[in-house]
């Protein structure tokens, strides 16, 4: 019987989500011992992706009793805080970790080969085989190896029991899929799909994986590109089956179609978007609850109805998306001036310590936002109209549950910050006035978008200003001066989308550099000043606006 803490329960329980996804397992608190091994940094198909493969099925298959197995990912993953969450863990959690050598399979298997029946072997010679293999090895609850591998799996009594050597050579993808549909869609989650796309070709970075087997989810790299008609009919089959707001995990393949395309593609059927292909060992951070000593508590400036009055200046307000885990938390310069960071508010439930971590390890001038544009990574114009307000009723209960006043809205349906059109209708702005009745505000866009209103002393802006990675800071420095200098009206309210690997420290250098005094604010004093002075025109999309449905 599965057990959950009374706190998950609490939040949980009463929203739209609960009933149609059923939660991973939690324990009532942190296992006492737990067990770690750290895996080097090749992720090459004809490199360590094999022994890295068979590790995380082991994970996947041996986590579904209790949290025994952390895989310790190297510092130089995308996912940053794979490291310091150990320290997190054994420090606020009490949990002690016994951490065997480098990708050490052999020791591994030695502890946990008992939660397997035997392994699937994948073809070394077919990509998307190991794909396959995945959904395999949470169906048939076997690890994953490769011929090369067999031996290994013997010592440790684990015999083949499916074998795909041979059977997808020179077939194409939409074939190799609806093989393994055939064979084990009916035996998979329908609260858990993983597309274990990202990194394509040579290199794979299955970090999701451990999860997915865990949870006996159905595995693909399938295209929502258009021009993939076999592979595009298939993954609408498999989306079309899914539970109602389910969860779709991973992220789109690189070498096959666009984030635009795969995400837009879920939200037709109001399904949530979890969009990291490497997030790794959900598997064990799903499981553990919050300390009980542990409320989530923002750092708010301002009650809800206090007024502001903005001075005939020009105010800053800097937003760090795309995750506070893959970004720049640790990186020099965080608590130098107010910065806005964008939470994942599902991590409530698939990563609990993580963002215990987060809302810990706060400075004073960091503040905490919800997104994207819901209760996951989703296009607001692409969700069917009847599927919006179930979605947000989950997406409400979890920015309460988070202590989130503000929630940011993105849409590449109909176009990115290079073509297309980023902006929302009326009518979409309206639903979010109304479903999101106690937000201070909203902010829309990723690049610069137009979208602007003001009612009821809460603001809805966008973006004006995108920093990209490779911007220098000269360079980010005279565009900004340039925005400045294109809006005489004081006050000015500039809204600035920090890319996630820009550091703090390099934002303040911008600032600094700029000849204009500014005032640099957190998100919810920047909402109150612009309720307090409307220099922005009112604007929605407009339907002779251009688009662009391949972004």
């Amino acid at each position: 019987m599965i057990r959950f803490t009374l706190s998950l329960l609490a939040a949980l329980s009463v929203c739209a989500f609960a009933h149609a996804q059923r939660a991973p397992r939690q324990l009532d608190r942190a296992p006492a011992a737990a067990t770690i091994v750290p895996l080097s940094e090749n992720w090459r198909m004809d490199g360590d992706v094999p022994v890295h493969a068979l590790l995380i099925s082991l994970q996947g298959l041996t986590n579904r009793d209790n949290a025994h197995l952390y895989l310790e990912y190297p510092k130089n993953w995308q996912w940053e805080i794979v490291h310091p969450l150990v320290g997190f863990l054994e420090k606020r959690h009490h949990v002690t970790f016994e951490r065997l050598g480098l990708n050490d399979a052999d020791a591994a298997l030695s502890q946990f080969a008992r939660y397997a029946k035997g392994c699937v072997v994948w073809d070394k010679n077919v990509r998307s085989s190991l794909i396959v293999a995945f959904t395999i090895a949470g169906v048939e609850d076997l690890v994953v190896v490769n011929e090369n591998q067999l031996a290994l799996a013997a010592r440790h009594g684990l015999k083949p029991v499916v074998d795909l050597r041979g059977k997808f050579t020179a077939q194409p993808d939409h074939v190799i899929y609806q093989w393994a549909y055939d064979q084990y869609w009916s035996r998979c989650s329908r609260d858990y799909y993983v597309v274990m796309g990202g990194h394509a070709g040579a290199e794979m970075q299955p970090g999701i994986a451990d999860f997915g087997i865990q949870q006996r989810a159905f595995f693909t790299d399938l295209s929502a590109n258009p021009k993939h008609v076999e592979e595009l009919a298939l993954l609408r089959k498999i989306l079309s089956q899914q539970n109602p707001s389910s969860v779709v995990l991973g992220w789109h393949s690189y070498g096959k179609d666009t984030e635009g395309q795969h995400t837009t593609l879920v939200g037709n059927y109001g399904l949530i978007m979890e969009g990291l292909h490497n997030l790794p060992n959900v598997s064990f951070t799903s499981q553990i609850p919050l300390t009980p000593d542990f409320k989530f508590t923002n750092n708010h400036h301002v009650q809800a109805d206090e007024k502001r009055v903005a001075e005939k200046k020009v105010y800053i307000c800097a937003v760090a998306t795309d995750a506070m885990g893959i970004g720049t938390w640790t990186k020099p310069g965080r608590g130098q001036i107010p910065y806005t960071w964008q939470v994942l508010m599902n991590w409530v439930w698939m990563n609990p310590p993580a963002l215990q971590y987060f809302y810990e390890d706060k400075s004073p001038n960091d503040y905490f936002i919800g997104g994207l544009s819901g209760p996951g990574y989703m296009y607001p114009k692409a969700i069917p109209a009847d599927k919006f307000p179930g979605l947000m009723k989950f997406g409400r209960e979890l920015m309460t549950r988070l202590d989130l006043r503000v929630l940011e809205i993105m849409d590449y349906s109909e176009g990115n910050r290079h073509v297309g059109n980023t902006d929302l209708p009326k009518e979409l702005v309206d639903r979010y006035y109304e479903q999101f009745p106690d937000a201070l505000g909203f902010v829309n866009g990723y690049g610069s978008a137009r979208t602007f209103d003001l009612r009821n002393g809460k603001p809805f802006l966008s973006y004006d200003y995108y920093l990209a990675v490779d911007r220098s800071i000269e360079e980010a420095a005279a565009d900004l001066e340039e925005l400045i200098q294109l809006n005489p009206n004081r006050p000015y309210f500039l809204l600035m989308h920090v890319r996630e690997s820009n550091t703090v420290e390099k934002v303040t250098k911008i600032f600094n550099s700029l000849s204009e005094s500014v005032e640099v604010v957190p998100m919810d004093v920047f909402l109150k000043l612009a309720a307090s002075a409307k220099t922005y025109r009112t604007n929605f999309q407009k339907p002779t606006d251009p688009v662009d449905r391949n972004p």
